[in-house]
């Protein structure tokens, strides 16, 4: 009896890269996108962030020089649908698959409220679960993380470098109205 050959363990490709938003590492698997960090000012901390040191790419493939490409322009500012980059979910749960999914589909300059996209993900009443996904979330940017506050329009947290700072920087960028302290979304405008 004959058997096919196994097939080769999959390989993690990083690269790495500075934007506008300091120094970008990013994460892949067979193609799908498993983390992207940003916001660093120095490059050995970036490659430090995306966790188990992985040796960088060599040559890129296309699809993952077009990723690239969408996160710097991203980085500077552009409007940039991530919608079709395949991600590597593999460990997540049900509930956090849905609340990424459903954060993928916030649309640029609005915000959602933890409650709100809790709702939206299938799971009301969930809000401090989303947050704790919110808090975890591999992918920022592809999965934009910083467009969900807290129901009093607060800001809430952000785990990139200079936090808060960093989260007001990409709200601002799309031109999400902040209140004059910076801390807070007014409440009803651009809500999802």
């Amino acid at each position: 009896m004959m058997t096919a050959p196994s097939e080769p363990p999959l390989e993690d490709q990083v690269a790495v890269f500075h934007t506008r938003l300091g120094w970008m590492a990013v994460r892949w698997r067979a193609e799908r996108l498993q983390r992207v960090v940003f916001g660093h000012a120095l490059r050995a901390s970036a490659l430090t962030a995306l966790g188990p040191h992985v040796p960088l790419c060599r040559r890129l493939t296309p699809s993952m020089r077009r990723w690239i490409e969408r996160l710097e322009a991203a980085a500077a500012g552009q409007h940039v649908d991530f919608s079709d980059v395949p991600l590597d979910m593999e460990g997540r749960t049900r509930f956090q698959r849905a609340v990424m999914e459903a954060c993928r589909r916030i649309p640029r300059g609005s915000v959602m409220t933890y409650g709100e996209l809790a709702a939206r993900a299938g799971f009301p009443g969930r809000a401090r679960a989303v947050g704790n996904v919110m808090a975890s979330n591999p992918l920022p940017l592809v999965v934009p993380c910083h467009r969900v506050v807290a129901a009093n329009g607060r800001l809430g947290g952000f785990s990139a470098p200079d936090g808060i700072a960093m989260k007001r920087r990409l709200l601002r960028s799309e031109d999400v109205p902040l209140t004059p302290r910076e801390s807070r979304v007014p409440l009803g405008t651009e809500m999802c």
